[in-house]
């Protein structure tokens, strides 16, 4: 019994286990800028974005552009992601605001974002 209680918390634990960085990296690259709404700051956008992980991702948060501006502070803070700055994070926060704004909440527990700042 306790053998079978060993399998399952491994096999739980393995099936838990994150994305290894590269398999991310290996997503992003898949994905095309051109892929994703037209508008002034795409290219820019997708760059920094899919430079760590999917863009697909960032698409599926849709927040305001208050909420990306904090996000991606959180980003250069926590996660390594080189500082945007000036006309340069405008035109990021610009087009992440345009293209991927705030999701209407949905049901009665609405709809979180699971990776902006809290």
């Amino acid at each position: 019994m306790a053998n079978r209680t060993l399998i399952a918390a491994t096999a739980l634990l393995l099936g838990a286990a994150p994305i290894p960085a590269s398999a991310q990296q290996a997503a992003a690259r898949e994905e095309r800028a051109e892929a994703l709404p037209a508008a002034p700051g795409r290219d820019e956008a997708f760059g920094t974005c899919s430079a760590c992980h999917a863009y697909r991702l960032v698409a599926a948060q849709g927040l305001s552009r208050e909420r990306w501006d904090e996000t991606m502070t959180l980003m250069t803070e926590k996660h390594g992601m080189p500082k945007l700055e000036g006309d340069e994070r405008r035109v990021v926060l610009d087009y992440l605001a345009r293209a991927h704004p705030p999701k209407r909440a949905t049901g009665t527990g609405g709809f979180q974002v699971p990776f902006a700042p809290q």
